[in-house]
């Protein structure tokens, strides 16, 4: 990209050498220093008070802001205070955050602090401020599972930029439209940033109809993918690898597939755990004071509320009493006791199995929530996709078949894996392993329980992902999930995978309520994997199909 006069230039930021971020620093804090005093004597001489966000200023003091809060390097913290003091000593008033912290579901006390991290934490945040330029907010609640996060930074930044298929212009822009099947600004944000800083074309932001015909074809899948991916057959790849001049490669489309249903299981994750706005980001920061309450009418019109409301305990906002909720730990851990008793004396048939699976099935479908409300995409984000009411909840309605999906048939592990390695290598391996370490994923404790087998409750969340998108494991007893998995707990799932722009505060708190934050994450985790997962197989027994 060509460098604008004046601009103000980040990239040394992201150097692992102290020597050349003081560098990146001192060329920055210049620039913005001279940025401010021109803005300042402007307003002086026509004796107007100073605007921040005048010549682009605004964005670069966020950006130091963001700095200040959230880099891994005490060094980029301790210079972006210095020089956001020189610009509010010139009478400029500097932005102060909105929210409390990474997350709107948990405290801030309760994650991970920047500055206060282990060596371990120190070396993934370093990582990722490397690879992304800054350390966001879904970092810092992934950081609760350090072996999970580290997978997941690596298999990302392989997906954006490493040597692959797709440009990166293009990459960026997938995400995009990924995330906007969602409604998921946090992730639009994020990427319209990215797409911009690798050379992408402004006028596509503006809707997909200016983006070029080839990602617009894209479209049908990504809708599908999304919300039904089990109606997508082998015409829907054909379609897309024999469209003559903007023809996708099997190779281009795999990346694509990827890239597809990472950003929507990221949206459900980013939604799932309530993941607050990037300080540097729109609605992350503001120029206004604060009231002598801590907070203004701008925040309250913003979505940001008292400190007390937002950050209550799980349970704050669910009336129940202690007892009641060790009790609902205690009887799901005599549940798994019980089963696995069962499992030891007797087994289902396969008919009944099968059966079981079915009812399961049925009943995933009218799932829903007492606050489950029709919510039309903004503008600002739907102009990203096509065919905004086509969603989930549409086909429920109706009462329409999800046929069934037999692992047995495709698996990943089979045929899933072994077609991306081909087609994109390494990736079926960083994925894979990504997999493995979410469903195997154990501390063995559940709340305040200590040397506990988890396993058969990971797999009924797993299995019972699937089984809403109809996928079949015919060694799995259906019947477990009813034990294991309560209302309000599947009404959360369900949400958070197939609908989770409607993800509420309430659902978070309304299951697991004696349960750590650090494992209500640790249960998304295995939603955004599992869903990851149901939607690849849809799509690469397509492709698979296709090539046979």
């Amino acid at each position: 990209m060509e460098e604008r006069e004046g601009e103000v230039r980040w990239d040394g930021l992201c150097s692992r050498d102290g020597a050349a971020r003081a560098a990146a620093l001192d060329t920055i804090g210049q620039a913005v220093l001279r940025r401010a005093e021109s803005v300042a004597s402007g307003a002086a001489a026509d004796g107007l008070p100073v605007p921040a966000a005048r010549d682009g200023l605004g964005e670069a003091l966020a950006r130091l802001l963001m700095l200040s809060k959230r880099c891994p390097f005490p060094d980029v913290r301790e210079k972006s205070e210095a020089i956001l003091g020189g610009v509010q000593e010139l009478g400029i008033r500097i932005p102060r955050p909105l929210g409390h912290g990474p997350s709107r579901f948990i405290p801030e006390k309760e994650t991970i602090q920047v500055g206060k991290e282990d060596a371990t934490m120190h070396t993934l945040f370093a990582e990722s401020f490397a690879t992304l330029g800054r350390l966001d907010n879904v970092t810092l609640v992934m950081v609760f599972h350090p072996q999970y996060l580290e997978s997941f930074l690596k298999t990302q930044h392989y997906l954006l930029q490493m040597d692959g298929p797709l440009p990166l212009h293009y990459r960026h822009y997938i995400g995009i439209m990924a995330a906007a099947r969602h409604q998921c600004s946090y992730l639009v944000n994020l990427h319209v940033n990215d797409f911009l800083h690798v050379g992408g074309d402004p006028k596509w932001l503006n809707g997909l109809e200016n983006a070029p015909q080839k990602l617009q074809n894209l479209g049908e899948l990504n809708k599908m993918l999304a919300h039904r991916p089990w109606l997508i057959t082998k015409e829907h790849i054909e379609q897309l690898l024999k469209t003559e001049e903007n023809s996708w490669s099997l190779a281009e489309l795999i990346h694509a597939v990827v890239l597809l249903t990472h950003y929507h299981s990221l949206a459900s994750f980013t939604f799932g755990c309530g993941i607050s706005p990037e300080i540097d980001c729109e609605g992350g920061h503001t120029f206004r004071p604060p009231s002598v309450s801590n907070y203004c009418i701008c925040d309250i019109t913003n979505g940001y509320h008292g400190v007390d409301e937002i950050h209550a305990s799980p349970a704050a906002s669910i009336p129940v009493s202690s007892t009641e909720s060790v009790c609902e730990v205690e009887a799901l851990m005599e549940k798994m006791k019980q089963l696995q008793e069962c499992r030891d004396e007797e087994e289902a048939s396969q008919e009944e199995m099968a059966t079981r699976f079915e009812r399961e099935k049925r009943e995933s479908m009218f799932v829903c929530s007492s606050e489950d409300e029709e919510s039309a995409a903004t503008r600002d984000v739907s102009r990203h996709f096509e065919d905004t009411s086509y969603g989930y909840k549409d086909f429920s309605r109706h009462g329409m078949h999800v046929p069934t999906f037999r692992v047995q048939d495709y698996s990943w592990e089979d045929h899933g894996y072994s077609l991306v390695n081909r087609l994109y290598p390494d990736v079926g391996q960083l994925l894979d392993e990504k997999f493995h370490i979410a469903y195997n994923l154990t501390y063995n404790t559940m709340a305040m329980h200590k040397d506990v087998d988890t396993s058969m409750l990971r797999r009924a969340i797993w299995n019972y992902i699937h089984c809403m998108f109809g996928i079949r494991y015919d060694d799995y007893d259906y019947g477990e999930i009813n034990q294991l998995l309560d209302r309000s707990f599947k009404v959360y799932i369900k949400t958070v995978v197939c609908t989770p722009e409607k993800t509420t505060k309430r659902m978070y708190d309304s299951f697991w309520r004696q349960f750590e934050h650090s494992e209500k994450v640790h249960v998304n985790l295995l939603l955004v994997e599992a869903r990851m997962q149901a939607e690849l197989l849809y799509a690469l027994r397509a492709i698979t199909r296709y090539m046979t």
